[in-house]
């Protein structure tokens, strides 16, 4: 899905990655060594559009932050759920000149 990273993450695991927010914990979960952020469950743009996160890396041994927090916003795309199907087409049709939109 997604991920965050310091710069100062040298790969030893030194670092733990943090979330909260919208749905932190229960819609959108994060590998604390990685910082890869995975969603639980399906999404509809249509119940949500967009979900506000903050993240954040610790030092995972004191718990002290390495950097400010940040905010990033996770927009939903949409997909038809729910496509069109025409079962006895072809349907052939008109549409008479200067007519109304």
């Amino acid at each position: 899905m997604d991920e965050i990273h310091t710069d100062s993450d040298e790969g030893e695991g030194n670092i733990k990655y943090t979330i909260s927010g919208e749905g932190a914990g229960s819609i959108f979960i994060i590998d604390e060594l990685t910082g890869d952020i995975h969603a639980t469950e399906r999404l509809d743009r249509e119940e949500k559009a967009f979900y506000t996160l903050r993240a954040q890396a610790r030092d995972r041994l004191t718990n002290a932050p390495l950097e400010p927090e940040s905010e990033f916003v996770i927009k939903v795309q949409d997909i038809n759920d729910s496509e069109p199907q025409f079962l006895e087409g072809p349907y052939i049709g008109s549409v008479a000149e200067l007519s109304p939109i």
